[in-house]
């Protein structure tokens, strides 16, 4: 799941879900979630390009990892508005191709 999140693009989103289809878990967004929280504070995962599946960035607002979340989504392009991204817009949509070749390193 890690290296799935590791795989998102600078100036891309992916939804929990998503990440969760990708890595082969089905259904389960939350787990993503709480694999996030878990990681170690010193690992390089881009936590921050994964958000829920309206868009919205899914920490409480004016936290400080919200605002840290955000911060880094606008450092990267990124345009957030009301706590919410456009997903038509900045989705991560890769194609087999991508996945196969950046997935199996």
């Amino acid at each position: 799941m890690w290296k799935t999140v590791a795989c998102i693009p600078r100036g891309r989103v992916a939804t929990y879900g998503q990440i969760a289809d990708l890595s082969g878990l089905g259904r389960a967004a939350r787990q993503v979630g709480r694999a996030l929280r878990n990681a170690p504070s010193d690992s390089e995962i881009p936590w921050h390009r994964v958000i829920n599946s309206a868009g919205r960035i899914s920490l409480p607002k004016d936290s400080p990892a919200f605002n840290e979340q955000r911060s880094r989504l606008l450092e990267e392009g990124v345009v957030v508005k009301r706590q919410r991204v456009d997903l038509a817009t900045y989705q991560w949509c890769p194609g087999l191709e991508e996945l196969l070749w950046q997935l199996e390193g």
